[in-house]
């Protein structure tokens, strides 16, 4: 079957909200320095040494920066790259019988302040200060506990910071190295630090090398070095970390191209999907297939270790549904989110372009929705819809349970909403309009009592919808023909330029009805569930939003069996088995309770 579904104009427009968010985030990052993390898999693959070898090309270039700390653990060709770099004094913290030398905060902040304008007043680059070591723990005594809180306040006074970590020292991921080396490390660097990063160089060296490099004393001094290779420094720990920092990374990369992409095209319906990466969508509906759905969904997601997303649109068309089906749908939206996707409650005026839209804004490139029974031939399937729409992605389908076919519409639900306020209330605004228009007759032009139908039209269809809003289009079209064309208190028409009149009218009415109608619907949806939240948002019934890969699932089941292969699951867990939360983003709204389905 071939057909064509026609976009809205609208639907390719880039989101107003999405295009003050990005002016919004770009003023406040003009205002705070940028961050440079040099990341690496262990210690010894030349983290410090790539960080120097940039800052001698960067002050070459007229940068003007300062070595505040760099720990060189006694590495000769280290040391050698600091000379000609400006070094920033330490400041020694007395501490039990000892004095420590630290940081010092306040020199590098004045640094910062004395070179913001530059020598002639006019700086292309802000100040920049190289700090090794993010995770490190700061003395006692010291202004924050933390060398990363000590990076915070540089960026938050305009400066930026180049600094150095390992992937072990990444709060998300502490435990899971943990569970591979065997080695606890409790200094660790949120994650919302590390995704907020301007840019992260990624410092990578094969096992072998770094053996070699550790074998040769070029890591540590032969004492430790002999520790740490019976230990933390075995080759197969050395290629599950590797495996975590390559990763790790490529999930950072995936967020800054979908910001990137929501950024330039501000998720217009139009967008393509860039296949960098498969990822599934699962549409769930009204009433009882959307668990269908969701289970499929997931285990697609499950066998090839995709990240997958789980919808149900609040859409106009949808007012209509009864509250059970309704339920069912947000069932199935939180069984979703419990199964590790992540999951949201789009708004739209359509179903399948609020399906799409969501689906280009997240660069997902495969569809997953129930296939249903007993359509009727003359009506476009959800999936034919989606096809004409999408013809970038791929649209799967999975056989729903005989009782989830077609949708479920009681009786008893139906008359629980009479529809008849809504008629008599049409009736009653365009007789309200037409004795309005009476008393006003001797002073308004016949187009000026146009627009007070017209009025009642857009009141109606505000505060019942689109059934009585057509009703009063219809009335208010008879009673302008009735009571104020010539000839008065009759149907006939005097000139046959009224009947153009009339057209235009009807056609008219009946636009503003729909669309005021469709707006109504749209707002009304956010008020059921709570506050209203953006476009999109993810949320999931009674919960906050979580995004869980999929792969998490599947590592937890291979460590329950693993036996005596209990190391290399560990492994294959650490790959894939954790919860990767985008911190750069900020909170998510709460979930809605309410909402339409597809």
């Amino acid at each position: 079957m071939t057909s064509t579904h026609p976009v809205d104009a609208d639907d390719l427009r880039p989101d107003p909200d999405a295009l003050l968010a990005r002016v919004q985030q770009q003023e406040a990052q003009a205002r705070r320095g940028r961050l440079k993390i040099f990341f690496g898999a262990s210690a010894g693959v030349g983290k410090t040494y790539a960080m120097l070898s940039a800052a001698h090309a960067a002050r070459a270039q007229g940068s003007s920066l300062v070595v505040g700390l760099v720990e060189t653990h006694g590495r000769a060709e280290t040391e050698a790259l600091l000379a000609g770099l400006p070094l920033l004094a330490l400041k020694e913290v007395p501490y039990r019988d000892r004095v420590l030398k630290e940081f010092d905060l306040d020199a590098a902040l004045a640094f910062g302040a004395a070179h913001a304008g530059g020598a002639s007043g006019v700086q292309a680059e802000p100040p920049l200060v190289l700090l090794d070591e993010l995770a490190h723990s700061n003395a006692p005594g010291s202004r924050h506990p933390k060398r990363w809180q000590d990076v915070q306040e540089l960026l938050a006074a305009g400066i930026d910071v180049w600094s150095t970590m390992n992937v072990q020292h990444l709060e998300s991921l502490n435990d899971v190295v943990g569970g591979i080396t065997g080695v606890r490390v409790w200094e660790t660097v949120p994650d919302t630090l590390f995704d907020a990063a301007e840019e992260e160089v990624v410092v990578d060296l094969p096992p072998d090398e770094l053996l070699a490099r550790l074998a040769a004393g070029k890591v540590y001094v032969p004492e430790q070095a002999q520790q740490a290779a019976a230990n933390f420094f075995r080759k197969g720990n050395l290629i599950a970390l590797r495996e975590l920092a390559l990763r790790r990374t490529a999930d950072r990369v995936d967020t800054q191209m979908q910001d990137w992409r929501r950024a330039a095209q501000g998720g217009a319906l139009g967008q393509p999907v860039w296949a960098t990466r498969d990822a599934l969508l699962a549409c769930i509906g009204p009433g009882e297939g959307g668990e269908a759905v969701v289970r499929s969904t997931a285990r697609l997601a499950t066998q090839s270790d995709l990240p997958w997303h789980a919808v149900f649109v609040d859409a106009p068309a949808q007012q209509r549904v009864d509250p059970a089906a309704r339920q069912h749908a947000l069932r199935a939206l939180k069984l979703a989110q419990d199964l590790g996707a992540m999951t949201a409650t789009p708004t739209g005026i359509g179903v399948a372009q609020a399906l799409v839209r969501y689906a280009r804004e997240h660069n997902l490139s495969r569809l997953v929705l129930g296939r249903r029974q007993g359509r009727r031939r003359w009506r476009l399937s959800m999936t034919e819809r989606l096809a004409d729409l999408t013809p970038d992605m791929d649209v799967l389908q999975v056989p729903l349970p005989p009782k989830a076919h077609g949708r479920q519409r009681p009786a008893d639900a139906r008359a629980k909403k009479p529809y008849w306020p809504g008629y008599l209330a049409a009736t009653g605004a365009c007789a309200l309009a037409a004795l309005l228009a009476g008393a006003l007759h001797g002073v308004l032009e016949l187009t000026n009592i146009v627009m007070l139908f017209l009025l009642s039209v857009v009141g109606v269809a505000l505060l019942f919808g689109r059934g009585p809003a057509t009703l009063a289009a219809l009335l208010g079209v008879a009673m302008f023909d009735f009571f104020f064309v010539p000839p008065r208190m009759s149907f006939n028409v005097s000139d046959v330029q009224y009947l153009i009149t009339f057209a235009v009218m009807l056609v008219v009415a009946l636009v503003i009805g729909q669309l005021t109608a469709g707006l109504r619907a749209e707002f009304a949806g956010p008020r059921r569930g709570g506050a209203p939240g953006p476009r999109g948002a993810a949320a999931a019934p009674g919960r906050g939003p979580v995004r869980v890969r999929a792969g998490e699932l599947a590592g937890k089941r291979r460590q329950v069996h693993a036996g005596g292969h209990a190391a290399a699951d560990r492994r294959r867990a650490a790959g894939r088995g954790r919860a990767h939360h985008r911190g750069r983003r900020g909170p998510r709204p709460a979930a809605r309770q309410g909402g339409g389905g597809v």
